[in-house]
């Protein structure tokens, strides 16, 4: 059970850009699902551990925006996989994890954190009723009876609430099966578009809250033998991989998370069967039911989709790392944190470890390795 409802605990997350690309910019639901369906599929059986896949933040943004026609969407999704993969395999992603102070990645994963919070926050405004509710059964459910997946029903408690109002559900959808549609770039300016404006502004923030702070977020809360799973270097060599295969069925460019690997957790998932269940979902909903997909998910309230990333939200934030770091990495911690969340997770990084760097330079303590 705890598997079912971590399996839905980053839907905060995945649903609001799924459904942007999907709804709003005119992506095919076929393709854009069943990429997401394979990824999560094949995360569960690589990893065995609740990671999750996201739409990269960046270029969904874009996409929704109708800054990207979808051929360049595939170019963005295949360059940066093969970027990614080279950085994998030359070993610069491995020496970045070396010697990123802890300090700075503290402060990412708080600044990651409070965004999510902040954005949760407002979609719980747009149905304040909806979220109350979910909140209600997401924190009252596992205290009182123990075991049940609270995600799925708090997320049926507030459609409920929301038909109670007078909301209407979607029509019942008709099965038909349909494989999607090979995407690529038109010739060499879009695949050039793609790199340029979709794949390059993307990375940093890839590297960031995809690679380094999910593998050290797994070190700390799983045990070694499975934290090793996740380590830096097989996320760059599977994300990497993913985008380069699945961008040319017409997929969104998708990357793991800190904040969907803490949301699955806090929701009761400790295995691979949390993605591996919500890939078959979205892959059967991509394969037969792509004409209605954005319908049935967009039934969903705003309301509770909020909830769930307020509660995952403040769970990255507030973590046992950060309550026992020393008052001398707190400089860093907050430098990072700041930016993350007003300009983006990359630049926090960035400024956390100039920071810590300057500390260091100052000899105001003398660093020890991991010291921070």
């Amino acid at each position: 059970m705890g598997e079912v409802g971590g399996a839905f605990g980053d839907l905060g997350t995945l649903l609001p850009i799924l459904l942007g690309a999907i709804a709003v910019a005119g992506m095919s639901a076929g393709g854009v699902l069943v990429g997401f369906g394979a990824f999560l599929l094949a995360t569960g059986l690589i990893y065995r551990l609740p990671m999750p896949v996201q739409p990269m933040k960046a270029v969904g943004a874009l996409v929704i925006a109708g800054g990207l026609a979808p051929g360049e969407v595939a170019a963005a999704g295949i360059a940066g996989g093969l970027i990614l993969l080279a950085l994998t395999l030359s070993g610069a992603i491995a020496w970045a994890a070396r010697v990123v102070p802890r300090s700075a990645v503290l402060g990412l994963q708080l600044g990651v954190g409070a965004t999510m919070a902040w954005i949760g926050l407002g979609l719980a405004w747009t149905g304040p009723l909806a979220a109350g509710i979910a909140l209600l059964l997401l924190l009252g459910l596992p205290r009182l009876v123990p075991g049940l997946p609270a995600v799925p029903l708090a997320l049926l408690g507030a459609i409920a609430l929301d038909l109670a109002a007078g909301g209407a559900l979607p029509p019942l959808p008709v099965p038909s099966f349909a494989l999607p549609e090979i995407v690529l770039p038109g010739g060499f300016e879009e695949a050039w578009r793609g790199l340029v404006v979709g794949a390059l502004p993307q990375l940093p923030l890839t590297l960031a809250n995809a690679v380094l702070l999910p593998a050290l977020l797994a070190r700390e809360m799983f045990p070694p033998a499975e934290a090793a799973r996740a380590a830096e270097r097989r996320i760059g060599v599977v994300t990497g991989t993913a985008n380069t295969l699945l961008a040319p069925l017409g997929a969104l460019p998708m990357c793991h998370g800190a904040g969907g690997l803490v949301a699955q957790y806090h929701f009761g998932a400790r295995t691979g069967w949390a993605p591996a269940l919500l890939g078959l979902t979205l892959l059967a909903l991509g394969l037969f039911f792509a004409a209605d997909a954005a319908r049935l998910l967009g039934a969903i309230p705003a309301g509770a989709l909020g909830a769930l990333l307020i509660l995952a939200g403040s769970d990255l934030a507030m973590s046992r790392k950060l309550m026992e770091a020393r008052a001398e990495c707190r400089p860093a911690i907050a430098a990072a944190a700041l930016t993350a969340f007003v300009l983006n997770p990359a630049l926090g990084l960035a400024a956390g470890w100039l920071v810590e760097g300057a500390r260091t330079l100052l000899r105001l303590e003398p660093r020890r390795a991991n010291d921070s």
